[in-house]
């Protein structure tokens, strides 16, 4: 368990952004959620302060500006972090890095970096190998295939020395000693939760109404509640504020989306501030069996995901209509709105709308007016430095649109 507190400053940075679209276009790699937590909240926890960003100049300014001193540690944001590999960065000295192969794990420098001009700086510093296992982000799909080791590593965490709230008396469950219910969560009648297949934690504000299956490892995040009736399998994190239904399998909600509908999605990854109208479907097996290939934004092409399994990934602010249908491994850019019969192409660009008879840019202005409307009913709006954001990512995507 987290036993660390140090006078340095720590600062997450950007490692593997291009590999990990579309969901690096509107953050820091280390604000992806896998497990429970986001990479920056686990390292938030081991390090006993939260660290500072350093990520694409375009993203930077909806961040906080990061202290940088003469003794910065600047650790990657795609590691999964954890206490052995915390206690490894902490004895790093000055002008050292703490590597596993080719993957810089962490840096001690006194350089005032740019992300940019880190790479090169710790190109230069003495390597200290580190022999354990590591977890980390290489693609966008390790975000579902990840999801049930950090579950797992994260309940631990989060619930050591801790104890549970009551069962209700009108809830089943079955491995009840790896379900952990904090205080002000709600869990209605005829519920049955077995966690005897991975943990189950249940957060603050979250809601399970009547008639629920659950299948562990599951985390719901603060404010998240699953519709009546749904059912939901492992490995799944439902994200704060997002509202669920239907059949759900290894998914992972970042926050504040909604599937509230019924309609498989499984082995898939969705955004912030996504909608997915009623009976959405979306495939993640092919017919043949035979791996499935994904949309790689940053080299223009299909690239093998190595998985028999991979469903949807959709883009922050990105919505689809009632009966929906999508392939395996589709790939949905940022702010999208895609409706209409058939199957859409396997990868719609940010700012697309439309659907599998045509797609054309999504006007800006109007796309981010519904983005607001949607913020509005959480009590949100988009920052200057958001709308700023997303008007680089909308003209940044251009020529994707139009091929």
């Amino acid at each position: 368990m987290p036993a660390f507190k140090t006078n340095m400053d720590y600062i997450v940075f950007d490692s593997n952004r291009n590999q990990l679209l579309p969901f690096t276009r509107t953050r820091a790699v280390a604000d992806i959620r896998c497990g429970i937590l986001t990479m920056r909240q686990r390292w938030g926890h081991y390090l006993q302060q939260v660290p500072g960003t350093l990520t694409a100049a375009y993203i930077q300014p909806i961040y906080e500006t990061s202290p940088q001193s003469s003794d910065t540690i600047y650790i990657n944001g795609s590691v999964a972090g954890n206490c052995e590999i915390t206690e490894a960065i902490n004895k790093l000295a000055i002008g050292e890095k703490l590597v596993k192969g080719s993957l810089v794990i962490a840096a001690r420098t006194a350089y005032k970096a740019t992300l940019d001009g880190l790479e090169e700086n710790m190109a230069a510093l003495g390597p200290v190998s580190y022999t354990s296992d590591i977890t980390a982000l290489q693609h966008p799909w390790d975000i579902f295939a990840l999801n049930d080791k950090l579950i797992r590593e994260d309940y631990l965490l989060l619930t050591h020395n801790l104890k549970s709230a009551p069962i209700p008396a009108h809830v089943t469950v079955t491995g009840a000693e790896n379900l952990f219910i904090e205080e002000g969560a709600t869990i209605n009648a005829g519920c049955i939760i077995n966690a005897t297949t991975g943990p189950v934690y249940i957060s603050n504000g979250a809601e399970i109404l009547e008639g629920t299956l659950i299948r562990g490892p599951l985390a719901m995040c603060e404010g998240a509640g699953i519709k009546m009736g749904a059912k939901i399998y492992g490995a799944t994190t439902i994200g704060p504020g997002c509202k669920v239904g239907g059949e759900i399998n290894n998914t992972v909600f970042f926050a504040n989306s909604n599937k509230g509908h019924d309609g498989y999605l499984g082995n898939a990854v969705i955004g912030e501030w996504c909608n997915l109208g009623a009976d959405t479907n979306c495939s993640n097996l092919k017919n043949n069996y035979d791996l499935v290939k994904v949309w790689d934004e940053e080299h223009g092409k299909l690239v093998s995901t190595g998985l028999i399994f991979c469903g949807l990934m959709m883009g922050d602010h990105s919505k689809c209509g009632i009966n929906t249908m999508f392939n395996t491994g589709t790939v949905v850019g940022v702010s999208a709105n895609i409706y209409g019969g058939g199957f859409p192409d396997k990868f719609i660009p940010s700012f697309s709308w439309g659907g599998s008879e045509g797609m054309v840019s999504y006007e800006f202005t109007r796309a981010m007016e519904t983005a607001n409307r949607m913020m509005q009913r959480r009590g949100k709006e988009l920052s200057a430095a958001e709308t700023t954001m997303y008007q680089y990512i909308f003209e940044q995507t251009a020529t994707q649109r139009e091929l």
